[in-house]
């Protein structure tokens, strides 16, 4: 029996995450295992009714369940960093889920920007490290709001903190048994003191794992490469920001954010899944959103508890329907509204 607590969040997350719960009730049937829900209603709404984002005892109640599912967290009404700060950060932090874990797949090449690029070239994954780095929110201002200003932003990283994220890169390097190669991405020509520490874990910890083929590649250059041949790559491990942003520009080389999902792993805790897209406020309520990243993120939240076949039939499902129905990945215009894919998925199960 498996605890989910589910968070629709904001704008158009409360529509995703109906179609995500409506397919993960067909494959329950299915594959044959219980689950239980509880909605929890954190978010822009309650925010503005409150002013109270994620309490500590909210988080002590998180720490009881299976998995989270989120829908979206952004409101239009509520100033940029509080939602995210108060919400995701604090949960990502206090549940230590130190892995943001982005598959890149692409599951039609009429949906790849890129020209002559097949689903088998554009399949890997990005392994982000989700718990340290410049999203650590540590760093001051000096003199401010004087000529004479100035703000520092501190990138934290610890040694704990790097080598957990850089062994669970190998770790799923070898599991995932597909080229068997993992690659740093980093910028170690100019961001000196973090990046030595990064190379210096990546190239000790590689000793243990001789199955793996390992390189390097700078930031910019890898993004370059997404476009250029994006089928070099298997797995990349990187840090906070440098993940959070070429993780983007793997969405749009996979067909966009309509089919990108996320999970933030605790591999010995309570783990999160969600669409990446964001709350998207301007589709809110028109059911026109694509909810296929939504049940991408369902796939990966069963792969996590250990329903490997569950979480291949609902992949499978959405590779079906993709290859097969949608006109595009786009809100508005997949030929289906938000509740018809979800009804298309569910059926396919």
């Amino acid at each position: 029996m498996y605890k989910l607590a589910v968070i629709p969040g904001d704008g158009t997350g409360p529509e995703v995450v109906r179609e995500g719960l409506k397919v993960l009730a067909e494959a329950a049937k299915k594959y044959k295992f219980e689950y239980q829900t509880k909605v929890f209603d954190f978010g822009g709404e309650k925010y503005l009714l409150t002013n109270k984002t994620i309490e500590d005892k909210d988080i002590e109640e998180l720490k009881k369940y299976s998995a989270i599912y989120l829908g979206a967290i952004g409101h239009p009404g509520v100033k940029p960093g509080i939602l995210e700060t108060g919400i995701l950060l604090k949960i990502r932090f206090s549940l230590d889920q130190y892995i943001n874990l982005r598959p890149v797949r692409l599951y039609n090449e009429k949906f790849c920007p890129l020209k002559d690029k097949l689903p088998e070239d554009v399949d890997f994954v990005v392994v982000r490290e989700n718990s340290e780095g410049l999203y650590k929110g540590m760093g001051e201002f000096q003199k401010k709001d004087t000529l004479d200003e100035v703000a520092i932003q501190t990138s934290y990283n610890t040694r704990k903190g790097v080598e957990r994220c850089i062994r669970y890169a190998f770790e799923y390097t070898r599991k995932r048994n597909r080229k068997k190669k993992l690659t740093l991405c980093g910028k170690t020509n100019v961001l000196t003191f973090a990046w030595d520490l990064w190379e210096r874990t990546f190239n000790q910890v590689a000793k243990e794992y001789p199955d793996i083929t390992t390189d390097y590649a700078h930031v910019d250059a890898t993004t370059m490469w997404f476009v250029k041949n994006p089928e070099w790559f298997d797995v990349i491990v990187t840090d906070n920001m440098f993940g959070d942003i070429i993780t983007d520009l793997g969405a749009m080389v996979q067909g966009g954010m309509g089919i990108a999902a996320g999970g933030n792993i605790n591999p010995a805790g309570v783990s999160m899944f969600e669409p990446i897209g964001g709350s998207a406020p301007k589709y809110t309520g028109k059911d026109v959103i694509n909810p296929l990243a939504a049940i991408c993120a369902l796939s990966m939240m069963l792969e996590t508890l250990g329903e490997a076949e569950a979480a291949r039939g609902v992949e499978d499902a959405v590779i079906k329907i993709v290859r097969s129905k949608l006109k595009t990945l786009g809100a508005g215009k997949m030929g289906f509204s938000t509740s018809e894919v979800g009804d298309l998925v569910a059926a396919m199960i």
